[in-house]
């Protein structure tokens, strides 16, 4: 569905960009030996070539090269095998350099294509317009001391992929679908770990609106540094109104940096929007441009793994799932991997589905559990699948034994249904008792029935169940019923 915005004037669209900061998976930063860990004291990871020491000079890190050239690969984009670092030149505290090392004119990777997983089922592309690398700036502390600001540069150097989007997007919602999907990809690929929490994943999102119907591009507004995906949507949807408010009352918007306050809702102005020659570009002197070949770029792609899409597309074919049951599972890799763990050792991938997706998703959701921290095993959870598949016990009972498993974690459902007496009663004889001893009671039903109100037919088979404590076969039951009810 179109989000459209109601204006006095009109309908407007709002047309949105997103410019991502991802951090690299790297155990060194960009252009120096030290550490990249999170959580460190402070100061703790810096080289003197972080703090800018004099004479120092940046000697470029091959894996954060090659995690950006997988991450390229993994967007279907163009792989460049030239590109330049640059000195992108303004003065902040936290920036020790006076400048940063990032990529302008000619990045390590050009376009390419990611496709959104929208919730009502239906797909779309947003293209890809470059990523380069950059190396983080230091982070400024104001909360500290009333009248001082502290720096910590265990963040200044550290790699980042600036992945820019195309402005395709066209509402909260696809936004929000950019980003998971752009995540859930950097996750696979394993060249970042996409924690908002952290900074290791940050999203500048670019907004502005425009007539329905119109192909313009408006002024847009950046809002800078959103660290969570709900809170980008919520940016964008005020961002938005804004613009049309503007708009309304005959103003004009102004090109600028925004900042999101999450508490009150809204934006607020941080700063003129700068232009590339306010940054005074120009190609580091200290840096030669990154060249690389055929066989280097086909090296990389070779080690790729199996990426959500092409993950999707076979758990549709494979195990016979529907487009949205198989895009929830490879959204993260981890539950895809549990998931087809469960699928292969069952032999019954729809079954599987329905236990992971529906009974184990909402314990771990409720519970706030991922599924590395499941109380239930994939192994145990594939057996009871078995028991089920093989009529030792009934759907309805699987869902006993499933939460006595969910309480005695790592106990083997085998072993819970043989100690507590569950096997499903398959014994035409003592269904027969209890058939026979619920019609006898039931008279005035059992003449509904055969007057043609067959849909009493399911109470019978709930009140057989009842009485054999869950354990008569339901299909079994049902069958004799019939037999029964017909005579």
């Amino acid at each position: 569905m179109a989000y459209i915005i109601k204006g006095e004037t009109g309908d407007w669209e709002v047309v949105i960009g997103l410019e991502v900061h991802a951090q690299v998976i790297s155990a060194a930063k960009l252009f120096s030996g030290a550490a990249t860990s999170f959580g460190s004291d402070p100061n703790s990871n810096v080289a003197f070539v972080d703090a800018a020491m004099p004479g120092m000079l940046p000697v470029i890190n091959a894996t954060c090269v090659e995690q950006a050239v997988r991450t390229g690969l993994g967007l279907k984009a163009k792989i460049n095998h030239r590109s330049v670092f640059a000195r992108k030149n303004y003065f902040y505290a936290d920036l020790p350099q006076g400048y940063q090392i990032s990529q302008f004119d000619q990045p390590i990777v050009g376009e390419g294509t990611l496709v959104l997983d929208m919730p009502d089922g239906t797909s779309r592309s947003v293209g890809i317009e470059r990523l380069h690398l950059e190396q983080d700036a230091g982070k400024s502390i104001h909360d500290i001391h009333p009248t001082k600001s502290f720096i910590d540069l265990n963040r200044a150097g550290v790699a980042l992929m600036e992945i820019v989007s195309k402005p395709d997007m066209r509402s909260p919602e696809e936004a929000g679908a950019y980003l998971k999907k752009l995540r859930s990809i950097l996750r696979y690929l394993g060249t970042c770990d996409g924690n908002m929490e952290e900074g290791s994943m940050r999203c500048d999102a670019n907004v502005s609106v425009r007539p329905v119907g119109s192909t313009e591009l408006r002024t847009r507004c950046e809002i800078k540094n959103v660290n969570s995906m709900r809170f980008v949507m919520q940016a964008i949807e005020f961002e938005a109104k804004r613009h049309v408010d503007v708009y309304d009352n005959g103003g004009k918007i102004d090109q600028e940096t925004r900042l999101y306050d999450s508490v009150k809702g809204e934006t607020r102005t941080m700063r003129s929007k700068e232009f590339a020659h306010d940054y005074r570009y120009f190609p580091d002197p200290d840096l030669l441009p990154l060249e690389f070949d055929d066989a280097y770029v086909a090296a990389i792609k070779s080690t790729l793994p199996e990426l959500p899409d092409d993950k999707k597309e076979r758990f549709i074919s494979q195990y016979g799932l529907s487009a949205y049951d198989a895009g929830v599972l490879v959204a993260e890799k981890e539950n895809a991997d549990f998931f087809e763990e469960v699928a292969k050792q069952s032999g019954d991938g729809k079954l599987a589905n329905s236990w992971v997706s529906n009974n184990l998703f909402s314990v771990l959701n409720a519970k706030n559990l991922t599924i590395d921290q499941s109380p239930i095993s994939a192994n145990h959870l594939s057996k009871l699948i078995a028991l089920i598949k093989n009529n030792t016990i009934s759907g309805r009972l699987a869902k006993d034994v499933f939460e006595i498993m969910l309480v005695e974690t790592g106990k083997d459902p085998e072993a819970i249904v043989s100690e507590r007496g569950m096997k499903q009663i398959t014994d035409t004889g003592a269904i027969d008792k209890a058939i026979d001893d619920i019609l006898a009671a039931n008279a005035d039903k059992v003449a509904q029935v055969k007057a043609g109100k067959e849909a009493l037919i399911g109470w019978f088979v709930g009140q057989v169940m009842k009485a054999t404590q869950g354990k008569a076969n339901p299909a079994l039951c049902q069958e004799l019923l019939k037999k029964k009810l017909a005579q």
